[in-house]
């Protein structure tokens, strides 16, 4: 008498049957698919011994219901990308996802290198400086309505330059007839003495420390020969081609002041009323 044959969960003969063995026993095709087959995670049928399975992250499909949620493309042998649980081919993600550069309009793919600013995206190789057109990867730039430079190509272009030299003033400087001047610059033109932070007054738009513009332009006192220079609210007196200051304008007998009062020119002297009344 032959030993029986059957299935190990219905229990019918599996004589002249197509049959699958496992280690618990045989099973006909019914129940091997019931009891071992995998549901399709997009049609919801048992994916049967027969049938190609695909899985991914604990999901499996039938192959041909593994495809792209809007283009229905077959994924089974393209790249994909999971978004929010839907299965999206390459095409699709970049359409729905990724960004555009600023610069070229294409797609910028995911993992690849890009630079991110005020809203906006670059492949790395377009986010290039205004002036230049180097690449300003992680490099410091400015931006300047709607371009991007890099700092040296901006200082060139926008920062203000030397009314002297010529060359920008990245920081600091000073002022002189509204014009900008680095602080080493603004000297004066007799003695090349630095100006900034000094008094100092010009003639035909040139600079000049107080000294050298006196020893070179002020008129001199007659009495002190130094010069007047009216720096600082100075005054003077001048009577035709001769001058004083203030405190040199004196009687040359009796150093009266004479500011303010009658005086008599006496040669090279000037005197008071009196003393001129008074004789030699």
């Amino acid at each position: 008498m032959s030993e029986a044959f059957d299935c190990a969960k219905c229990s019918e003969a599996l004589f002249g049957r197509k049959y699958i063995q496992t280690d618990s026993g045989p099973y006909c095709v019914p129940c091997y698919d019931n009891t071992f087959a995998n549901t399709c995670a997009e049609c919801k049928q048992l994916i049967g011994h027969d049938s190609r399975e695909l899985f991914y992250e604990d999901r499996h499909f039938h192959e041909g219901c593994f495809r792209c949620c809007r283009c229905q493309r077959s994924l089974a042998d393209e790249p994909f990308t999971c978004q929010d649980s839907e299965l999206l081919c390459n095409d699709c993600y970049c359409s729905a996802f990724s960004s555009q550069c600023s610069a070229c309009g294409e797609t910028v793919m995911p993992g690849s290198r890009k630079l991110e600013y005020g809203g906006q995206t670059w492949h790395e190789y377009c986010f290039l400086c205004s002036g230049c057109e180097q690449p300003l990867g992680s490099c410091s730039f400015v931006p300047d309505k709607g371009a991007y430079y890099c700092v040296p190509c901006y200082e060139d272009k926008f920062a203000p330059r030397c009314a002297r030299c010529s060359k920008t003033l990245t920081q600091g400087g000073v002022t002189y007839r509204d014009q900008p001047w680095h602080r080493e610059c603004l000297v004066c033109t007799g003695c090349q003495k630095p100006l900034a932070g000094q008094q100092f007054t010009s003639r035909d738009e040139d600079p000049y420390c107080v000294s050298c513009f006196g020893e070179l332009f002020a008129p001199k006192c007659s009495s002190c020969k130094s010069p007047i220079v009216g720096l600082g609210g100075g005054k003077y007196v001048s009577f035709e081609d001769r001058h004083w200051h203030h405190g040199c304008f004196s009687c040359a007998r009796c150093s009266t002041s004479l500011v303010g009062q009658g005086f008599v020119p006496d040669g090279d002297q000037v005197l008071c009323q009196g003393c001129s009344q008074a004789g030699p």
